[in-house]
């Protein structure tokens, strides 16, 4: 069982009627797009860890290009490197657009009209055409030779003419080094009897709008992935926003970004979900979205993608290689391996790593899917990601686990989802207490979604061991802030192929009102949960409050809340966290504000000289630890508690200082998964009574272990199997003649942990045999001890 240190392009959209449109895509030749980037390792290389390939010399740094489409294609394919767009006309019939890309660096437009039969025939056929990028209303000069326009000229008319097979047809070069780019289309022609010169438009009044240079792009995955053939796909969800545009930066300290694409609500979009592909071999490095509802928004801000995996502020175009390259030098939150192994824990447990508001602390995060810039040598987000894997790399090399703590409940006023879809991704309908924490609606499908992507996220490339999901008891609550009996988020997770095999473990602290909500967790027999009433009673009993029973159900794996199919396993113990009163100042400081905390001050409050306060002090540390350890369940050790660490008696997160790692010497052993049988403890009070359970004034404890109740352990200066245990528990202010139980012959009581006794003899590995004769030994006020019965 877990000791735990708990540490801070293509194109394919088929339509089965004009009036409804279905949107999927794949690779050239069938290829499906892929996030596997392995394959294009070979081809990319990283200068300074951005992507670098050959690019065409094309300067997007003077001016900002903006493509709005607004384009009502019905059907799109692509077959050997053309892409095929079909438009509904308003006079009924098709228009026909293909683009392919050709080996002379050019593309061809090649544009068909099927006229239904009772228009054809009637007048010459033109297409009026531009190309924009900024705006569909300023169309690009152009200056064709081919084209019977003069240089000043933005549009350019272009008669049709009828093909070998009697087709009318248009045909156009552009040069491949003018895309990305839109070609706007409308035709005239003379319909109708008295031969009237008419516009003809698409079935929405609109203009025929076609994308050179990138595509449609696929509603999946979430986030950016790479195709196999050199094309990068961006999917982006926004349900509740009427356009969005992609942002492409060639340098992500700019300002601005070096191109803006609108993505088409017909081309682009599928349900929610809008997507485009780019090729890789422009020269871009990062991205973000704007999203628009109405013209008042045009200046909105740069988005972050909530999937993109590096990020300060915008979402990187990275290929990682190989891990061979990453640094060597770790610096998230100063590891340090040889002090894990000298207090024998097996697993640490990481504050939340995400970015977050650095204003309100780690529990409010504005970002799931990388850590956060603060977290590394240097604050580049693909050095952070590199240390964090080097690093979990190191820890998983000696034998130890890493977990992390996660906040999936709600986000910071940082976080970009609010602008993207509010109404999708919070808890609007749940109040004004729901609102005010920027609640995210976790059970919500596609917040659901975006959480279970983030974990298997950091399963799958940062090999994380397990989760403590922080204000855990939000997760079973509605979009309304109902209760949800079966909610879907944690089911989802108990159930995931992925998830379930790595650690879950719930807790109910809520970083808003800094206090933990008790509740009754479902938990689908998956679920661990960090025990705050073991940390409750345990400090109660030390003080001298509450009755000896609370103690004794702690002591033995918390039954009364594990025992539905899990045990002791699934109780995560701690008495210190890293918000609250540290270890030490929960003996040094008990004023009337600190009440919360049930700490007691020893007979003086704060620092002291006093030998009897300081003795007694002292003696509490120990006890705590002493309780912490011998305990059933995973015992969790805030950091710095063991050596001392002081906030001076503030509860405040933001009072925590960082580690001294020059004082630090400590070790524990490991503990039972399973419930000690109920037939192999016996419960006494002083001179072997029964225990007064009743009895709140009642300050002692005494319990004996038989030998088949322990746990066989192996490990060099554990407790030596085969004997019994004799364990006792004094928190008042007075010493206690403790009877010990007799033994068989040839068999001795031998004193294995006092607290009372000063460093270091109050633990020892090989024990101080009874005096020969002795059947009593004097308990000290305020201490524990610890008896093994060895044979002579």
């Amino acid at each position: 069982m877990a000791h735990i240190w708990a540490c801070d392009a293509c194109l394919v959209i088929e339509a089965l009627e004009s009036s409804k449109l279905f949107a999927a895509s794949c690779g050239e030749n069938g290829r499906r797009v892929t996030s596997d980037s392995n394959k294009l390792n070979l081809k990319q290389k990283t200068v300074h860890g951005q992507l670098m390939k050959p690019a065409r010399r094309i300067s997007y740094d003077h001016h900002v290009l903006k493509a709005l489409a607004t384009s009502d294609v019905s059907v799109v394919k692509m077959s050997e490197n053309v892409a095929t767009y079909r438009f509904m006309m308003e006079i009924g019939g098709q228009l026909k657009v293909f683009i392919k890309k050709k080996s002379n660096n050019k593309y061809g437009l090649h544009v068909e009209v099927e006229f239904l039969e009772h228009c054809e025939g009637q007048g010459e056929l033109f297409m009026i055409w531009g190309l924009f990028r900024s705006d569909s209303t300023s169309f690009m000069p152009l200056d064709f030779k081919e084209s019977s326009a003069d240089s000043k000229q933005s549009t350019i008319e272009t008669p049709f003419t009828k093909n070998s097979v009697g087709t009318l047809a248009v045909e156009l070069d552009f040069d491949e080094s003018l895309a990305p780019f839109y070609v706007s289309i409308l035709l005239k022609s003379q319909l109708g009897s008295n031969l009237k010169l008419s516009t003809i438009r698409s079935h929405r009044k609109t203009n025929f709008i076609v994308p050179v240079g990138f595509g449609s792009g696929r509603p999946s995955p979430l986030g950016i992935s790479f195709t196999d053939d050199g094309l990068i796909n961006f999917a982006f969800f926004s349900r509740n926003v009427e356009s969005v545009v992609l942002c492409l930066y060639a340098d992500t300290r700019a300002d601005k970004p070096a191109l803006e694409i609108d993505l088409d609500p017909y081309v682009n979009r599928s349900g929610d979900i809008w997507h485009a592909l780019v090729d890789c071999s422009l020269p871009f490095v990062g991205y973000g979205y704007r999203c628009r509802n109405g013209t008042e928004n045009k200046g909105h801000r740069v988005l972050l993608d909530p999937y993109a995996r590096l990020s300060k502020t915008l979402g990187w175009i990275y290929l990682e290689n190989s891990l061979e390259n990453c640094a060597r030098n770790l610096h998230l939150i100063g590891v340090k391996l040889h002090h894990f192994k000298n207090l024998g824990v097996n697993a640490v447990l990481l504050e939340p790593i995400f970015p977050f508001d650095e204003q309100k602390g780690p529990y409010f995060p504005w970002h799931f899917f990388s850590p956060g810039s603060l977290y590394g040598p240097s604050g580049d987000p693909k050095t952070v990601a590199k240390s964090m894997k080097e690093m979990v790399k190191k820890l998983h090399a000696s034998g130890i686990e890493v977990l992390l703590e996660v906040v999936f409940t709600h986000t910071s006023e940082l976080a970009s989802l609010r602008e993207i879809d509010n109404s999708s991704y919070y808890s609007v309908n749940g109040g004004e207490d729901l609102k005010s924490r920027n609640a995210l609606n976790c059970n919500y499908p596609i917040v659901q979604q975006m959480i279970l992507e983030s974990l298997r996220y950091w399963v799958i490339e940062f090999h994380i061991d397990g989760f403590c999901f922080v204000n855990a008891s939000s997760l079973t609550r509605g979009g309304h802030g109902e209760f949800l009996s079966r909610p879907p988020l944690i089911e989802a997770i108990a159930f995931d192929p992925l998830l379930s095999k790595v650690k879950l473990i719930a807790d109910s602290w809520d970083p808003h009102s800094v206090e933990t909500k008790e509740m009754a967790f479902p938990h689908w027999k998956r679920w661990a949960e960090m025990n705050r009433k073991f940390c409750v009673d345990v400090r109660n009993f030390l003080r001298g409050q509450g009755p000896i029973s609370n103690l004794a159900t702690r002591l033995c794996g918390s039954g009364d809340l594990f025992l539905s199919g899990r045990g002791p396993a699934f109780s995560f113990n701690f008495i210190t966290r890293n918000v609250g009163l540290t270890l030490v100042d929960l003996v040094s400081f008990s004023g009337s504000d600190l009440e919360p905390q049930c700490s007691w001050n020893c007979g003086e409050e704060g620092p002291t000289n006093k030998t009897v306060v300081l003795e007694t002090r002292l003696k509490q540390i120990r006890n705590f630890l002493f309780i912490l350890f011998i305990s059933l369940g995973v015992p969790v050790l805030n950091m710095g508690d063991e050596c001392g660490q002081s906030t001076g008696g503030s509860p405040a997160y933001t009072d925590r200082k960082p580690l001294d790692w020059n004082g630090l010497n400590s070790g524990f052993g490991i503990q039972n998964r399973s419930f000690l049988k109920e037939e192999n403890i016996e419960w006494r009070g002083t001179e072997q009574s029964p225990p007064k359970w009743d009895d709140e004034s009642c300050k002692f404890l005494a319990m004996t272990l038989k030998a088949d109740a322990q746990l066989s352990q192996s490990t060099s200066g554990s407790l030596n199997a085969g004997g019994d245990l004799f364990i006792a528990f004094n928190s008042g202010d007075h010493s206690e003649k403790v009877t010990l139980p007799p033994l068989a012959v040839d068999t001795t009581w031998v004193c294995l942990v006092d607290t009372a006794l000063p460093f270091p003899g109050f633990f020892t590995v090989d024990g101080v045999p009874v005096e020969a004769g002795l059947a009593t030994y004097e308990m000290k006020s305020h201490s524990c001890i610890l008896f093994e019965a060895r044979s002579l």
